[in-house]
């Protein structure tokens, strides 16, 4: 091939993973923002501190119960559509924020904001298995650093335009990504010609699911609260049996639930993927509760000493994805859960005397293992999945980390209620092992080999 081509071919590439990667980051980034904000948001709607807890748990929400919903139809509307459709309703959801007359508005914004950021995962990961054949582990690896990047670095951004100006701020500071974005992909995303027939949507199945998923989360969050709303449970059960018996009979449903109960390998990640990040969320809100309430250290040092979990994430993607693309996805996901289990192992012996180096490390090789597993899992629902079902997969893949994430609060809530000290994140670590263990015993049953022959 004429080398000016290939240079041509690979710029385009590149551009093309780019213009997906910043609005993917929008999701992670408002969801990781907003914490550094509760506080004068809370202030200036003179709320309760439960109150504005909403204002996270309601991103977690519509997140969970919108991706897959966004991803079914970006698999039937074409996924540059519905990208481009994202990217509209996160800018208006962020220019309306700021102006909020009250805080009902201001949470259905955040709801609005959380639907559209929900649309550009799925429908970006349709396009990249699409159009991306060879490396898509270095592909997913560089999407996964904006991701995690623009995660571990939001509430550092947010303080600072907080600082700066007011809460206002971290609605205000997606727009460079959004526009930038929506320009880039008008011009270099390939566009799927579809005819829309909204008869094809499945709305009574979508209502089911979203019912069922929000009522269970609900549930969840009432744990946390120390509330218990029992019939949230009801609710999602009901509306459960209701889901599945209906799109088992439906000639065209949102959920194949057929499939999934015939091919139980899509639905064994989506499992696992959740035990990962009830383990991984447990750590990442958990360690600055700790070092906060126990080692007394300010939210800035805090935040400092957190990029050890977060930033080794991001080192490691770009290596994960490569070994990927060379050997597949089970050597790989096998080495981030053990890393997992390691770094839980070593966290039993951070004790009162142990310098903050050894806990810094601990972090290191948690972080390492998050680097790992987010791209080996998803590499490993891809090769489960027919291309034309990759969108509803992809949100259903995220529906997983926000349950394991919301799993996560719960288990907090439990173990670091009454106080934190070291005994607690001993107690935290004793409970994070168990399901570490058999994560790993889970990821062994992962279909393929652990050495497959390289990827061309």
């Amino acid at each position: 091939m004429n080398g000016g081509l290939m240079k041509k071919l690979n710029k385009k590439r590149w551009l093309f993973i780019i213009t997906i990667g910043l609005g993917t980051l929008l999701n992670p980034l408002n969801s990781s923002m907003i914490s550094v904000a509760v506080t004068r948001m809370q202030a200036d709607f003179a709320l309760t501190f439960i109150h504005a807890s909403w204002l996270i748990s309601i991103f977690y929400l519509a997140s969970a119960a919108g991706q897959p919903v966004m991803g079914k139809l970006s698999d039937m509307f074409g996924a540059k559509r519905l990208f481009l459709t994202g990217l509209t309703l996160v800018a208006f959801a962020s220019l309306l924020a700021p102006f909020s007359p009250n805080f009902p508005i201001l949470l259905a914004c955040r709801a609005l904001q959380a639907i559209g950021s929900s649309t550009l995962f799925p429908s970006g990961m349709s396009m990249i298995r699409t159009h991306i054949t060879e490396g898509q582990g270095r592909a997913l690896a560089i999407l996964s650093i904006f991701a995690s990047t623009s995660a571990a670095f939001g509430p550092s951004i947010g303080g600072f335009f907080i600082h700066s100006w007011d809460w206002q701020a971290i609605f205000i500071i997606n727009f460079p990504f959004i526009i930038v974005s929506f320009v880039l992909a008008m011009f270099i995303l390939p566009a799927k010609n579809e005819k829309v027939v909204i008869k094809q949507i499945d709305l009574l199945g979508i209502c089911l699911f979203i019912l069922s998923i929000t009522s269970f989360i609900l549930f969840l969050l009432s744990l946390e609260e120390g509330n218990i709303r029992w019939w949230t449970l009801f609710i999602c059960i009901a509306t459960a049996v209701l889901f599945y018996r209906f799109e088992a009979k439906h000639h065209a449903p949102f959920m194949d639930v057929n499939r999934l109960r015939k091919d139980t390998k899509e639905t064994f990640v989506y499992v696992q993927f959740t035990g990962i990040n009830l383990i991984y969320y447990c750590y990442f809100f958990g360690f600055p509760i700790f070092m906060q309430q126990a080692l007394a250290y300010n939210e800035a040092k805090t935040g400092v000493l957190m990029l050890a979990l977060a930033g080794f994430g991001v080192i490691i993607a770009p290596l994960a994805g490569s070994l990927i693309d060379k050997v597949g996805s089970k050597l790989p996901a096998l080495i981030g859960i053990g890393l997992l289990v390691i770094g839980t192992g070593l966290l039993l012996t951070y004790h009162e005397s142990s310098p903050i180096g050894w806990l810094l490390i601990i972090m290191s090789v948690l972080g390492a293992s998050n680097g790992f597993n987010n791209i080996s899992m998803q590499t490993a629902l891809y090769e489960n999945v027919r291309p034309e079902n990759t969108g509803q997969a992809s949100g259903l893949f995220q529906t997983s980390r926000y349950m394991g994430a919301i799993l996560s609060s719960s288990l907090l809530g439990v173990t670091l209620n009454d106080q934190v000290n070291h005994e607690t994140l001993h107690l935290l670590a004793i409970i994070c092992f168990v399901f570490s263990v058999f994560v790993f015993f889970m990821t062994l049953k992962l279909p393929g080999k652990l050495m497959s022959k390289a990827r061309s």
